[in-house]
């Protein structure tokens, strides 16, 4: 049965998923920030690695308006790290919801059970952990980062 997409207003349970570096993400630990949840389907494909450059490129504006922005996919550890090196990514942490598979995504209903991935989505958790701003975008679409940054100003 899937699991209904959440909404805005919705809070986001709290979840714990390794990066790049193998080191614990705890969604906990950012309370009182923001958080942007970026969302895509695999690892080493050309729209995702332009979705997580667009990240890291803001790293310094999310720090400024108190967020801190994931990328976040089913690929494993030793995926994101190879990849992050590949693309050079240092700031942004790169989250494997490798195992349970896509749990984190099925969690929030925007997991693809045809395709085996998480849709491309984006979204925006206040300081207190509720979604602010939820996104889908088609796979072949880099989600906008100006959008993003816009609902992470506005809160």
């Amino acid at each position: 049965m899937a699991v209904k997409q959440v909404t805005i207003g919705a809070k986001v349970g709290d979840f714990t998923l390794k990066d790049q570096n193998n080191k614990d993400f705890i969604l906990s630990d950012f309370k009182g920030r923001m958080v942007v949840l970026s969302f895509h389907p695999l690892a080493w494909t050309e729209i995702c690695a332009t979705q997580m450059k667009a990240l890291e490129k803001k790293t310094k504006a999310f720090e400024k308006a108190n967020a801190v922005a994931v990328g976040i996919s089913i690929d494993s550890v030793p995926c994101k790290q190879a990849w992050a090196k590949s693309l050079r990514v240092k700031n942004t942490r790169l989250l494997a919801d490798f195992w349970p598979h896509g749990k984190i995504a099925k969690s929030l209903g925007i997991f693809d059970d045809t395709n085996g991935f998480s849709k491309r989505a984006t979204m925006v958790l206040d300081e207190k952990g509720r979604v602010i701003f939820s996104k889908v975008y088609p796979l072949q679409q880099v989600p906008d980062i100006e959008e993003i940054m816009a609902a992470v100003h506005t809160s």
